[in-house]
């Protein structure tokens, strides 16, 4: 079966890293060669990745990260599917599909669609097995637009009625969680204030109002990160 591509190739770790142990790139691309079989790899080539004008396969990728003596997920950006957080951790799908109880077939397709059916089990497994932040297992698990809307309507409205619902999709610790939509919903109302206040407020004032509302997820994550840390 064809492993599916990898996330996005963090070239600066890559040179990062060779730097590190005091390598040149004619230094990594021999082992590449002599270590890994792969008689094409020149400091060219090697230079090329970590310039970013071009990226490893994944067979390339997993020697470049014997030669640094790193891990492959030290060499990928952030995942953003659940596609590249199992293939940063080096994870095949079937041993994925077999540990939450689905076949294979299965769940190859869910990475396809990016569409988690997984039940609460399967999913509670699946982010043990991938080793996954609550933040990155809503995302992965396609809980991410709900959890936006329920924010965006947290701020908008009364924050507290949306507490229960939010920690269906995310589960913090109460006390955390109500912080951060009680600061959420602050913030938001400070920059509506501000645009309704002195005739109508500025432009910026609102458009600020409307960026909030777009970076909501993000914006609450960092407020839990704040009251986790």
């Amino acid at each position: 079966m064809r492993e599916p591509s990898a996330p996005p190739f963090n070239a600066p770790a890559a040179r990062r890293l060779r730097a590190a142990l005091g390598m040149g790139p004619e230094h990594v691309a021999h082992g590449m060669r002599v270590s890994y079989g792969l008689p094409y790899v020149t400091p060219d080539l090697v230079i090329a990745w970590e310039r970013g004008t071009a990226a490893p396969s994944h067979p390339e990728l997993t020697s470049l990260a014997g030669v640094l003596w790193c891990s492959p997920g030290e060499l990928f950006g952030r995942p953003q599917t659940l596609r590249e957080h199992r293939i940063a951790r080096a994870v095949a799908p079937e041993d994925v599909a077999r540990a939450v109880g689905v076949d294979v077939r299965s769940y190859l397709r869910m990475e396809e669609s990016g569409q988690w059916r997984g039940n609460e089990r399967q999913s509670a497994v699946l982010a043990q097995v991938l080793d996954l932040a609550l933040p990155d297992f809503v995302a992965v698990t396609g809980r991410g637009a709900k959890l936006a809307d329920l924010l965006r309507s947290a701020v908008t409205t009364r924050w507290q009625a949306y507490v229960r619902p939010v920690r269906k999709l995310a589960p913090l610790d109460p006390d955390v969680l109500e912080g951060a939509l009680q600061e959420l919903h602050e913030d938001y109302q400070g920059h509506m204030a501000a645009t309704l206040s002195w005739g109508g407020g500025s432009r910026s004032a609102s458009e600020s109002g409307r960026e909030f509302l777009d970076r909501i997820v993000e914006n609450f994550w960092a407020a839990v990160e704040k009251r986790t840390a």
